[in-house]
């Protein structure tokens, strides 16, 4: 059995080619016009929160962030500084794995609360990265350095971040659930009609009359829904 199932690996697949293919796309056009490189941390914490809350398995989303490095050096050869998100998925993945899959996303206040720094730290270390490693000493020193960098893509990571808790919570208000969460419920669905098709006992049912008073079909219920 593999760890990753079909479906699993189809939404790492989707989420990938999503972040991939829109950052390479739009968010260089973005950094040319205004110098900034919040649209690849908007992309990338959103798709990022998107894929821990869907697969909630380590790993999923160290994933998505290599796949979409090879889309993103597919459609931009010299774009290095994506490797810096690359590093930053890593860190996302272990984070979250470390806070708890269940207990991050357990209602929307916990996952306000969880997801948010974890993109935010994230962020940083791509940016961090980025500024170290791929960056020209000019485009630094305008935003303070290395640390100024880090704390443009932290501010990324806080839209980003964001966004993606914003979907996953208008997913869960609107009913769309995990396929773990569908089956379980489903689950119990089968218990209950296994109870309620029970055959009850000539001598359960009579020790319950007496103890009731009467015979009736709340009582039958009340004793399949008990065995």
């Amino acid at each position: 059995m593999t760890y990753f199932d079909t479906r699993e690996l189809a939404a790492i697949t989707l989420f990938s080619a999503l972040w991939g293919v829109l950052n390479s796309i739009f968010a260089p056009i973005v950094f040319r016009m205004f110098g900034l490189p919040i649209l690849c941390d908007m992309i990338g914490f959103a798709t990022l929160t998107l894929t821990v809350w869907w697969v909630r398995k380590f790993g999923a989303a160290s994933a998505v962030g290599f796949i979409a490095t090879v889309i993103n050096f597919m459609f931009n050869p010299g774009g290095f500084h994506f490797l810096g998100f690359t590093a930053a998925s890593i860190v996302f993945d272990i984070t979250t794995k470390l806070t708890g899959y269940d207990r991050g996303f357990k209602n929307s206040l916990f996952t306000t609360a969880s997801m948010l720094p974890l993109s935010v730290l994230s962020a940083a270390v791509a940016g961090l990265i980025i500024g170290t490693f791929f960056m020209a000493a000019p485009a630094l020193a305008k935003w303070g350095g290395v640390l100024g960098w880090a704390g443009l893509h932290a501010v990324g990571g806080v839209i980003g971040g964001g966004i993606g808790i914003s979907l996953v919570i208008s997913l869960v208000t609107r009913g769309v659930q995990r396929m773990e969460v569908k089956k379980t419920r489903k689950a119990r669905k089968v218990e209950v009609k296994k109870q309620m098709s029970a055959i009850i006992s000539k001598e359960l049912l009579e020790s319950a009359v007496r103890l009731h008073g009467h015979p009736g079909p709340f009582l039958v219920l009340g004793l399949r829904m008990s065995l």
